[in-house]
């Protein structure tokens, strides 16, 4: 684990933690890549491998349909089509391939005894996020969850973040957020909160050292390890 502030002296003890899904607690690709790869052969567009994917997630399934469609096509006409034939198709097959980090269900589980409160804030739309972290993560009483609606912003917008602030009443200064992607490092910026990066994502261990997040972890079992988390304080 690397620590990218020097917090020894001041360690507050947090209170909350909120995770992104698709690449923290989930690896999703391969679903999310089968899900869209269907719609866009339906439509007659150009498939794509799976680890294209990897760059085109991370700003909701709107953004997602519109990188995956060619160039001249990127149109909100043929990103509603592509939409149309996702969303059934995901929500009937988001659970084939998807499976949680190894070790994640461990941390969560460690995290809720020591009493901390855990948050999920995800681009996904909100059907999704709630039915893979039910189906995933049954034995965690999650305070929220929270995933992308529609005529409200995504991330990196802090709206996320402070609804959670609302419904938990925790505030800034008490709250960890993890995530994999620039998205995720620009959420907790703009919310004010510090930022724990994932290595394990869809996102390179460079890209996100470029945010110079409060923590970078390579391995689920380092959050734990992580000081305003630690049970030895």
């Amino acid at each position: 684990m690397h620590l990218f502030s020097d917090r020894i002296g001041k360690r507050i003890m947090k209170q909350l933690v909120i995770f992104d899904l698709d690449g923290t607690l989930l690896n999703t690709i391969d679903d999310l890549a089968a899900a869209t790869n269907q719609a866009l052969e339906k439509l007659h567009f150009p498939l794509h491998d799976t680890a294209a994917y990897l760059r085109f997630v991370g700003n909701g399934i709107n953004k997602l349909f519109e990188r995956a469609l060619p160039a001249v096509a990127r149109t909100p006409e043929n990103i509603l089509r592509v939409r149309e034939l996702f969303v059934p198709y995901y929500n009937a097959h988001g659970t084939d391939l998807t499976r949680p980090y190894e070790g994640i269900c461990t941390v969560l589980d460690q995290l809720q005894q020591r009493g901390l409160k855990l948050a999920v804030a995800s681009n996904k739309y909100q059907e999704a996020t709630r039915e893979l972290v039910a189906h995933y993560f049954p034995q965690i009483p999650f305070s929220a969850v929270l995933g992308q609606r529609e005529g409200l912003p995504t991330k990196p917008n802090p709206l996320f973040v402070q609804e959670i602030f609302t419904q938990t009443g925790v505030s800034a200064p008490d709250t960890l957020y993890v995530g994999d992607s620039e998205v995720d490092m620009q959420t907790a910026r703009n919310a004010g909160v510090d930022a724990c990066a994932v290595t394990w994502g869809f996102r390179t261990e460079q890209e996100l050292a470029s945010f110079t997040p409060a923590y970078m972890v390579h391995a689920p079992y380092e959050i734990l390890q992580i000081p305003a988390l630690s049970e030895e304080m």
